[in-house]
């Protein structure tokens, strides 16, 4: 590490004012800061600083999710094996297989995504912040196996424009980026988003694996229940592991819970939105159960089975927690989070069209965070305006 910040600090003038790089010193200054900790501190104003700067919060998220990306690259392995035949496939070569599939998605995601920051950056003479970190892990995670390249590319760009970069960066959007990246592309391209091959990676990866035979389908198991498939709906103890067709990391309810723990324990995540969306989904699944109907396939599912199928539970740990675009005040947490897990089911349960609910509930409340709290702050003054008055 010495050796390394003895290179940095040599090539350093080159990068600030009159350097022969001094264009780039956004990107030197990007790499700086992710390899090392900033010395400076602030030279005006009154502030408070504790180790746990917005580098170390987005690497702790990233570490939360290694449990659903790892097991992300096992499933899509099973699956693809699974679709294939091949019976004989041992855990390393599923693993293998998986690693191969996401790898170009999390390139492609990265390197889209951090190249229109660090060009934004330039252009802007600012600091590059650590926000896509996160972002860049967490679109490989939600889009489907099989999506193209291109399009992940795509909408990539327009959700780091049109839903970051415009409202100032990092820390003043209103909607989730990986949410907006999995909106674009649902409905840009609704074909690549929905249906049986989308979420079953059948063909090769890198020349490894095998194909499936022409016509392989394997729907997922919303898709199942949409369609009143519900005799190949696997079992909720099936979707608690998540051995089953799903985007790449919403399939394991026990993967997503360990991410959880760890987000939890270090104090990342809102325990109130958490709580509040499964405690909502519960509900809303609970009254819909109660009501249930042929006619909309998914009021017959059980409440936990609810919240095991589908995005709901990645929903609810990693994206309905982002502290930039959901609920600052702690009532306000409540509300926010519970109103998104009644809307996911709602949305599942009612819309034939559209089999999960998860992405467009956190979105819908991402909007409506701000008004959340506005009433709930003016809730607070008028109380203590009564209080004053009544002294």
């Amino acid at each position: 590490m010495k050796s390394l910040r003895k290179f940095m600090d040599k090539i350093k003038p080159h990068f600030q004012e009159g350097g022969k790089l001094a264009k780039l010193e956004s990107v030197y200054d990007g790499m700086e800061t992710f390899l090392f900790t900033p010395n400076t501190t602030s030279r005006s104003g009154v502030h408070i600083h504790d180790s746990n700067d917005m580098k170390r919060t987005m690497i702790t998220v990233v570490v939360s999710l290694l449990p659903c990306l790892l097991f992300a690259m096992y499933n899509i392995g099973f699956q693809h094996f699974k679709a294939i035949g091949a019976t004989d496939a041992t855990h390393w070569e599923m693993f293998l297989f998986g690693l191969l599939a996401m790898l170009p998605v999390i390139v492609v995601s990265y390197a889209v995504g951090l190249g229109i920051e660090f060009i934004g950056a330039q252009i802007h003479h600012k600091e590059i912040q650590e926000g896509f970190l996160v972002t860049g892990i967490l679109i490989p995670l939600i889009v489907p196996i099989n999506t193209p390249l291109w399009m992940t590319a795509v909408a990539t760009a327009f959700a780091v424009i049109f839903a970051k970069e415009i409202f100032g960066g990092t820390g003043m959007n209103i909607f989730n980026v990986a949410l907006i990246t999995r909106a674009f592309l649902f409905f840009a391209y609704p074909s690549e988003m929905s249906g049986d091959r989308a979420f079953v990676k059948a063909d090769s990866a890198f020349g490894f694996g095998g194909d499936a035979v022409d016509g392989f389908t394997c729907a997922t198991p919303l898709g199942d229940i949409a369609t009143n498939a519900l005799d190949k709906v696997p079992s909720t103890l099936d979707a608690f592991v998540g051995l089953i067709p799903g985007s790449p990391g919403e399939t394991s309810m026990i993967a997503i819970l360990i991410g959880a723990a760890i987000l939890l324990i270090t104090g990342i995540a809102s325990w109130r939105v958490m709580l509040s969306v499964f405690a909502g989904g519960l509900a809303m699944g609970a009254l819909a159960h109660g009501l249930s109907t042929p006619t909309y396939p998914a009021s017959m599912l059980d409440p936990v089975a609810q919240l095991c199928f589908g995005g709901f539970a990645f929903a609810a740990v990693f994206m309905a927690t982002d502290p930039v675009t959901g609920a600052r005040t702690k009532i306000g947490q409540y509300i926010y989070g519970f109103l998104i897990g009644v809307f996911a089911i709602l949305i599942r349960v009612y819309n034939g069209g559209y089999p999960e609910g998860a992405m467009l509930a956190v979105l819908l409340m991402n909007a409506f965070a701000p008004l959340i709290d506005y009433c709930v702050v003016q809730a607070n003054i008028n109380r203590r305006q009564k209080r004053a008055k009544a002294q």
